[in-house]
């Protein structure tokens, strides 16, 4: 038997506005650019691709399932810019067959860090999570699939969830294949789902590449390389950014064509079903321990941290932010707290990355800024006022405390 297990990520950052060294004022964020970049994500992807899944899973009753794992940042905006996208996202969780997992609320870093800070955030997504769609996420996925052993063993400490994702690296995996549920070392309960790159990035990046030899790509030519698995595997994860259907493959690709006919061609198999990542979990019991002592992540060729730490300028961006931690939770001001997390959010060094800025290619994708450069005096521009808002705030209640 094989089991298809879709999951999507969906993330939008709150992107900053233009800031100088002689800017004072508080207010961080592009409301405009944010409003405009969502709304018309919004229109092109997730509106009609949350519309053709409800479709599908009305169509096959409740044997076409899927999960998401939707940020807090961009939860936000939906409330803020377009909430009818939450009320699709709902309308798909009461179907039953669509699962919500957790992830940092702000995408953020905050593992590589401060642990207290990234089981904080996992907590708030957690919480906004139970509260708009009624599910308690079993399945923990962490910012852009970054993983290590030690992730596992965090994960598995806080006593929230089943199972964990990762990316189905070949360097790690050696001759075994992604195709089976794993185990992290020294972890007794967690489980680990490994992404199929192979397939998952013949739909999210290959699908509409006319040189690609097997252009152009049909349901049923992909329902027969899932066929392909059955016997040498338990369940094919495609693990892919939501963004894929109708912005990354605009709609003239034929891509929702594509996935208004893959679970058709997919079900044809009477071996094959499509299962949630909880439901593979509770189905299938691991077929070994997939040993990760260093990090891996779904990013580019490399499969590591060089996306977002691969220069020195996202190295001082990121170790500054977490400098402020001490000083942020001092403060005890909500609003402090707000704009620090926001500027966690590991888009922002995803900006300041230089091994891409030259080719132009898909990195560069809904970047606010004309350089890598730009990017980085922008972001420490609202650090440096950033902290001087918290050293004032601080000296005010030393003030405050001393007069009482």
């Amino acid at each position: 038997m094989s089991s298809v297990c879709f999951y999507f990520q969906v993330h939008q950052p709150f992107r900053l506005r233009h800031y100088t060294v002689f800017d004072k004022s508080p207010s961080y964020f592009d409301e405009f650019k944010n409003a405009s970049i969502c709304r018309k994500v919004a229109n092109k992807c997730y509106l009609p691709t949350n519309r053709l899944l409800l479709k599908l899973i009305r169509k096959f009753d409740g044997r076409f399932r899927i999960a998401f794992s939707v940020t807090g940042v961009l939860l936000e905006q939906f409330a803020r810019y377009c909430p009818e996208v939450i009320s699709t996202f709902d309308a798909l969780a009461q179907t039953g067959c669509v699962e919500f997992m957790a992830e940092t609320y702000y995408h953020s870093l905050s593992y590589l860090y401060s642990r207290s800070e990234f089981e904080a955030q996992i907590i708030k997504h957690s919480g906004m999570i139970e509260e708009m769609f009624g599910q308690t996420p079993r399945v923990f996925r962490n910012t852009e699939l970054i993983y290590n052993n030690d992730l596992a063993t965090t994960i598995e400490s806080m006593d929230r969830f089943d199972g964990i994702l990762a990316e189905g690296a070949d360097h790690v995996l050696g001759d075994r294949n992604p195709n089976f549920v794993y185990r992290p070392p020294g972890c007794e309960k967690l489980k680990m789902l490994l992404k199929n790159y192979r397939l998952s990035d013949d739909i999210a990046f290959r699908f509409s590449n006319r040189h690609w030899k097997e252009f152009p790509l049909m349901a049923d030519k992909f329902a027969r390389w899932i066929n392909n698995v059955n016997g040498n595997g338990q369940v094919i994860n495609l693990f892919m950014d939501y963004e894929t259907f109708g912005e990354h493959q605009w709609e003239d690709t034929g891509i929702f064509d594509f996935l208004s006919h893959l679970p058709q061609e997919v079900l044809k198999h009477p071996d094959n079903d499509f299962l949630t990542p909880s439901q593979v979990i509770d189905r299938y019991e691991p077929a070994g321990v997939v040993d990760m002592p260093h990090i891996v992540s779904w990013a580019d060729t490399e499969r590591d941290l060089s996306a977002w730490l691969g220069n020195a300028m996202q190295s001082n961006a990121l170790h500054e932010v977490y400098r402020l931690e001490r000083l942020i939770k001092e403060a005890a001001n909500e609003h402090l707290a707000a704009d620090w997390r926001r500027l966690q959010t590991s888009d922002h060094f995803y900006y300041m990355c230089t091994k891409y800025f030259a080719d132009g290619d898909v990195h560069k994708y809904f970047n606010p800024y004309d350089s890598p450069y730009d990017s980085y005096i922008n972001y420490m521009n609202v650090l440096n006022n950033l902290r001087r808002r918290c050293l004032s705030e601080s000296e005010s209640r030393k003030k405050a405390a001393s007069a009482g």
